[in-house]
């Protein structure tokens, strides 16, 4: 009997003698500076201990945004991967095929149904380089359960934060009428007589998922001198600048209390069409509605209706439903309306980070490490 016993023991430290070791060991100076700033979360698992792991071969799909020259994320890449082999994925180059991700246990990159489907059984990491994990699907019950995800939250929080704010600050301040009147060469002042809205300070903003995104815009408007209220899913508990967090039953009371409502939800079969009729029915009148979560968490025609009812004094929408919006969608013509195409994250300190948190990722799946920013793919963050 003892040679059976002694059989998973041996087969345990072989894989581990046999796997392949980053470079360094620890996460350069840089990553750790973001982890502790942003509370970047490692897993409570190491991959080290999931069955099959064996880290040999990786494909990085590398952007044309990567916030460095190509040659140098892809010696970062390397450095960090170790012995592990990488198969770099260029824009232009070679695109997703079954032949290329044949034996790959890793990649870094957007996580697609046609990514999951081409994959063989070999795959046990993808890491998204987006915060949404909606297009993230098509996965067999095989996939979901001996893959781990990761993706790009918190990391773009910032980017997203700063645009938030400089949409509800051109709303209040009626900035597009301005900008529509220096196109027309005019010292147009009328204006200014719709600015109506009030200074920020002491009005109420609320957040709607104070995840690491939420929180970003939170703290900016408290910057501000607004009063901060939120809704998470997962608890109460808030940092000290947002004066209530409540939990999502509570949305329509609290949206009555607000000035400013900000979706910043992930798109789950909870958030899929939550703000509708009954909410901006609910909504403290002559609020402002900003949306940088996803578009399909918003009834794009009972958005439509309060806005053109008055219930709504505008809206800041980097995210709609469907995208891109069709050019015959009223809100196109509603001049209290901004529309950005869903570009809220771009930047190259956001894209630096996402490059950095994908490294770092890397380092730590060849070494077997715990990894950053694991999502649970049954809620779908």
């Amino acid at each position: 009997m003892a040679p059976f016993k002694l059989w998973p023991l041996l087969a345990i430290l072989f894989a581990l003698c046999a796997a392949p070791t980053s470079f360094g060991g620890k996460p350069s100076s840089h990553a750790q500076a973001l982890i502790e700033e942003l509370g970047l979360r490692p897993a409570d698992k190491s991959m080290a201990e999931y069955p099959g792991w064996k880290p040999q071969r990786v494909a990085v799909m590398l952007t044309s945004r990567a916030g460095t020259t190509a040659t140098a994320i892809e010696e970062e890449f390397q450095a960090a991967a170790g012995n592990v082999e990488l198969v770099f994925i260029r824009p232009g180059g070679k695109k997703l095929s079954k032949e290329l991700l044949t034996g790959v246990d890793g990649v870094i990159g957007m996580c697609t149904p046609a990514l999951l489907q081409q994959a063989d059984a070999s795959l046990r990491w993808v890491h998204n380089y987006s915060v949404g994990m909606d297009y993230c699907k098509g996965f067999s019950e095989a996939q979901l359960t001996d893959i781990v995800f990761t993706n790009n939250k918190r990391l773009s929080g910032p980017a997203i934060a700063e645009h938030t704010i400089a949409m509800l600050l051109a709303l209040t301040h009626n900035l597009p009428a301005y900008h529509q009147a220096q196109r027309e060469l005019k010292w147009h002042r009328k204006p200014s007589r719709n600015i109506t809205f009030g200074e920020l300070k002491g009005k109420t903003l609320l957040v709607v998922g104070l995840g690491g995104i939420g929180t970003e815009i939170a703290w900016r408007a408290h910057g501000l001198g607004m009063r901060v209220i939120a809704t998470r899913n997962s608890s109460r508990n808030g940092p000290e600048y947002v004066d209530y967090v409540g939990l999502p039953s509570e949305l329509l009371a609290l949206a009555a209390e607000a000035d400013v409502v900000v979706n910043a939800l992930p798109l789950t079969p909870q958030t899929n069409g939550l703000f509708d009729m009954a909410f901006f029915d609910a909504v403290k009148p002559n609020a402002i509605f900003l949306a940088v979560g996803r578009g399909k968490s918003t009834v794009t025609s009972d958005l439509i209706a309060a806005l053109e009812a008055g219930k709504l004094f505008g809206a800041g929408l980097d995210v709609t439903d469907p995208e891109p919006l069709p050019k015959t969608n009223p809100l196109w013509e509603m001049p209290n309306v901004i529309l950005t195409p869903h570009v809220s994250a771009a930047g190259p300190d956001s894209t630096k980070r996402t490059m950095t948190i994908a490294v770092e990722n890397l380092r730590r799946y060849a070494e077997g490490e715990p990894l950053l920013n694991v999502v649970d793919m049954a809620r779908g963050y």
